[in-house]
């Protein structure tokens, strides 16, 4: 029997999807909610599982086109996938999955294969831990924490420029280079950041951080805190619940611009921002102020893995009342962020860094933070943003206001 493969349906926000890549080809068999194709949109990776086992038959849409809801993009034939189980009853059938399995390509999921690709990893170096030795997204990632010695492996990779060189054109003045198609979410991100820019009147004010009492608490408890909540004890954290005491202080940063109407928002979605392999996301808190700080690292340590295996769905991005940036992960030491509309604030983070200030007459060595509040002027004025600012600061050099609610 023909089943249709047809692209899901996209929210409201989303009006088209471009395939990103067919996971299995025709004759490819396929099993029951196997992924068959990725259908990227500008906001989220879509997958389209099977609904059978079966065998792809045909691709009617190729990669790269453009699509809309309920678009017939494919067929497969259901039940093609049961003969080919049965065939390791016969002994040549079996010949041949050995050798499927020593290429490990038929024995990754979907989510590990895009991994691999990503990553550019040498798939039958990874060992599977799935059934059957299939390899699953947590043996990839169980591998690249395991990579440090791979640097050795990059001078041998330095001849890939080479093997990019047939992608590569001239210029008009015969100078190489190589021109690539932007993807959807690149392209959001760029129209996104440029509506920021051109609608809202952003400023940006700055204040700095002694990091020491926060580290020192975070240094006497973090062997404690994974042993309890298994899972690490970030400076995240610390900073989510200083915003929400600033927010709550100062409504107008968790508050919106909607027409000629100004919107208070009674809840706390505090964005994350998240570098991932397809472009910046912001994965959302939601009801952050409701969240333990063991909650909170969970979460983002859930969202930031999934942001980075394409696995965020709409629910994950869409809204918020106000966002985090931290571009001090890559070495920043002051930025000014861009608001995330319809938001009216962000915070940027920055890197710690041993700096020497002057303490009760005396100048000593602290850990210091650069932080920057980008806001929109039509709706905050300089003084509650300052205050703000003042407020995170205070509340993050001495973490027992946050407890004290003072």
């Amino acid at each position: 029997m023909s089943i249709e493969l047809k692209v899901p349906g996209f929210p409201e926000s989303v009006s088209d999807g471009t395939i990103l890549k067919w996971n299995k080809q025709p004759g490819d068999s396929v099993q029951r909610d196997e992924s068959i194709v990725d259908i990227e949109t500008d906001k989220v990776v879509f997958e389209v599982p099977a609904p059978r086992d079966g065998v792809l038959e045909e691709i009617i849409e190729p990669e790269g086109t453009v699509v809309v809801s309920n678009q017939l993009i494919g067929r497969m034939r259901e039940g093609g996938g049961e003969t080919q189980s049965s065939a390791p009853a016969a002994t040549p059938p079996a010949k041949e999955e050995t050798d499927e399995s020593a290429s490990g390509e038929s024995f990754a999921t979907p989510s590990a294969r895009r991994l691999i690709e990503e990553r550019g990893l040498d798939i039958k170096s990874i060992e599977g831990s799935g059934s059957g030795g299939r390899i699953l997204k947590e043996d990839v990632l169980r591998a690249l924490e395991q990579k440090p010695a791979a640097p050795a492996a990059s001078p041998q990779a330095a001849p890939a420029p080479s093997a990019a060189q047939p992608d590569t054109a001239l210029s008009p003045e015969g100078r190489p280079e190589k021109r690539v198609s932007m993807t959807r979410l690149r392209a959001r991100i760029a129209e996104r950041l440029l509506e920021a820019q051109q609608t809202a009147a952003i400023l940006t004010t700055f204040n700095e951080i002694n990091m020491q009492p926060v580290m020192e608490l975070r240094s006497r408890y973090k062997e404690q805190f994974l042993k309890t909540h298994e899972v690490k004890l970030g400076f995240m954290s610390f900073f989510v619940k200083a915003v929400i005491e600033g927010l709550q202080r100062f409504p107008e940063l968790n508050a919106s611009i909607d027409g000629t109407d100004i919107v208070y928002h009674g809840f706390f979605d505090i964005g994350i921002a998240v570098s991932s392999p397809r472009g910046l996301v912001v994965p959302i808190l939601r009801d952050a102020d409701q969240l333990s700080m063991a909650d909170i690292e969970q979460k983002i340590s859930d969202l930031a893995n999934r942001a980075r295996d394409g696995k965020l769905g709409m629910d994950d991005i869409t809204g918020g009342t106000f966002s985090i940036t931290n571009g001090g992960v890559f070495g920043s030491l002051l930025s000014t962020p861009i608001l995330n509309p319809p938001q009216s604030g962000i915070l940027g983070m920055h890197k710690i860094q041993q700096r020497p200030v002057a303490e009760y007459g005396q100048v000593v060595i602290r850990p210091m933070m650069n932080i920057a509040l980008s806001y929109d002027h039509r709706l905050v004025d300089g003084r509650e943003a300052v205050q703000f600012l003042v407020t995170v600061k205070e509340s993050l050099e001495d973490p027992a206001r946050m407890l004290l609610g003072v």
